[in-house]
């Protein structure tokens, strides 16, 4: 089940994003990020933006999926950059794809033109997920990031989510707004 996260979720999201940081080049964080700290992130950054989780009502959470600024320009404000996130034993099983649905379209209603992502590669199983879900390469950042004792490339990949007008469109809503509108709808 998709679902709006909770900062009660906070353990649960840190948990399946600690391999990442501690272990692997996914995150290029090197920090374990505390239950705390993911919490904050989680209330904070859903301010502004959703964050889902994927939830298999049994006490764990399967993966989860969030929005942030594509850097902190004016020009920018129509762009997300998104991540997604899921359980070391339950990749490839379909619940990377339906966070990334649902993430899209609360993107869409709120009012976003283009998704943004950034890999670290190799990882063939994100390239896969998000060139699936529609995106295309767009570049490739040689080392620009040094973790686990080599210099990681990242590559950007790029999905439209609304075809752009020829006049200048309203300003995205915040997810804040997006959850009032519909709850009153």
């Amino acid at each position: 089940m998709i679902r709006i996260a909770r900062p009660e979720d906070a353990a649960e999201i840190a948990r399946i994003y600690t391999p990442a940081v501690r272990d692997e080049v996914t995150s290029f964080e090197t920090v374990v990020v505390s239950t705390e700290q993911m919490a904050d992130r989680i209330t904070s950054g859903m301010e502004r933006f959703p964050w889902l989780v994927d939830d298999d009502q049994r006490g764990a959470l399967c993966g989860y999926a969030y929005a942030a600024p594509f850097r902190n320009r004016q020009a920018y404000q129509w762009s997300v950059e998104t991540s997604v996130y899921v359980a070391d034993r339950l990749r490839r099983r379909g619940h990377g794809r339906a966070l990334y649905e649902q993430l899209f379209d609360i993107l869409v209603e709120m009012g976003y033109f283009t998704a943004l992502a950034g890999i670290v590669i190799p990882n063939e199983a994100s390239v896969c997920l998000h060139e699936s879900m529609g995106f295309q390469a767009a570049g490739k950042m040689m080392g620009v990031g040094y973790k686990l004792g080599a210099w990681r490339d990242v590559g950007w990949w790029i999905k439209p989510l609304s075809e752009p007008t020829g006049v200048e469109p309203p300003l995205p809503i915040t997810f804040q707004q997006w959850q009032r509108q519909k709850k009153s709808s």
